[in-house]
């Protein structure tokens, strides 16, 4: 006996997920290692207000300075003794970021000079002072 021949076999097609999923994985864990984090200072300041304020990008270490002239950084105070050694440490884990000093504006301007010196000090070239520009 002889059988027609088919003109089209039926075949099991499925498309496998697997080396898709690996993929996407492994972007996810890319991502996640590569990315930065807002890291907040830890208090609210009243800021001053600057015409020339402009928004820093890259803002990645955040120092906070309250009205009585404590220093605080990732929402904990930090003796102004210690500050250099906290930014030493912040700016290990993000080289490219910068320090942004959120000073109230009722604060003592010697506690943030000693801030920013003590930035500078870190190895930190790019440090901003904190301001809202006027409406």
């Amino acid at each position: 006996m002889r059988r027609k021949p088919r003109l089209f076999e039926e075949e099991d097609s499925a498309v496998d997920m697997t080396p898709m999923l690996d993929i996407v994985f492994i972007m996810l864990i890319f991502f996640i290692v590569t990315s930065t984090f807002v890291k907040e200072s830890g208090i609210d300041v009243s800021r001053p207000q600057a015409q020339t304020a402009v928004r820093q990008e890259l803002a990645s270490i955040l120092v906070a300075i309250d009205p009585e002239g404590r220093v605080w950084i990732n929402r904990r105070q930090v003796d102004i003794r210690a500050v250099r050694a906290n930014i030493q440490r912040l700016h290990a884990e993000n080289p490219q970021g910068s320090v942004v000093i959120q000073a109230d504006k009722h604060s003592q301007t010697g506690v943030l000079v000693e801030v920013m010196d003590q930035a500078r000090r870190a190895g930190v070239k790019n440090v901003a002072i904190a301001a809202i520009q006027p409406d």
